[in-house]
């Protein structure tokens, strides 16, 4: 939620953006220019002041709260207590899967057996958890940076490791517009960051895709999932084939 401290950050940057001087500001709010350096210096003051020097810079309050919501640190990863109430109510984390792919509250009712009233209702959790900023008509405003991921050893995740990973590769991945690659390799240490900062490029470029074709009618729209994954890993039943390291006993 923003600070008393950023809605003074945010009226320091209209004052120079509308080229008013602290001398300028005083005389409109009847103030010692003193008073108002200080007061300006200490980003700290009643609402009643920051709602009167709006009125001087004819900026709506609304406007300015607005601009500095927009301009707050996007969210990377949740805290644990944040997932845990995600996670605790299944109708909860489906529609924060679904906010995460930008759907509308009428598209979320008309999909699943979620009643309108429930809908909203899981929008103000999910507003108060911090993932989303709720607006007037039910729209939102997602405060997760593009980079968001769940917590590698966090409830979603182990979530989706216990009720969903089987299911999703029990399927054949031979449909049109379908197809699961296994590659193995070693490779330099170095590298490897470079392919997981590939691998998020092409996860960016496939959500942004998703909220372009919104446009498009549902008819021509299909859900897929993209799942992309690398890790230092070997398969349990092949590392029990290995030879024991030099100076050790099997």
């Amino acid at each position: 939620m923003s600070t008393t401290a950023d809605l003074v950050t945010a009226l320091k940057k209209e004052l120079k953006a509308a080229q008013m001087t602290y001398a300028d500001l005083a005389q409109a709010i009847g103030m010692a220019e003193s008073s108002v350096k200080r007061m300006l210096a200490r980003g700290d003051m009643p609402l009643s002041r920051i709602d009167a020097i709006c009125r001087a810079l004819r900026l709506d309050f609304a406007d300015l709260a607005r601009r500095v919501a927009d301009s707050q640190p996007l969210v990377t990863e949740l805290t644990l207590e944040q997932e845990k109430a995600v996670v605790a109510d299944k109708k909860l984390l489906l529609m924060a899967i679904c906010v995460l792919s930008q759907w509308t509250l009428e598209q979320v009712v008309a999909a699943y057996r979620l009643s309108e009233a429930e809908g909203i209702r899981y929008l103000v959790q999910l507003d108060r958890i911090g993932i989303i900023e709720l607006k007037p008509l039910n729209r939102y405003r997602l405060k997760l940076a593009k980079t968001f991921r769940w917590r590698p050893h966090g409830p979603v995740m182990h979530y989706f490791r216990d009720h969903a990973l089987l299911d999703y590769f029990s399927g054949g991945f031979d449909g049109a517009g379908e197809g699961v690659l296994l590659v193995h390799g070693s490779i330099s240490r170095a590298l490897a960051p470079a392919f997981i900062e590939r691998m998020q490029r092409v996860a960016q470029d496939f959500a942004q895709q998703h909220l372009a074709d919104q446009r498009l009618p549902e008819a021509q729209r299909e859900g897929y999932t993209l799942l992309l994954a690398m890790r230092s890993w070997e398969f349990e039943a092949f590392g029990a084939m290995r030879r024991a390291a030099p100076g050790t006993h099997s």
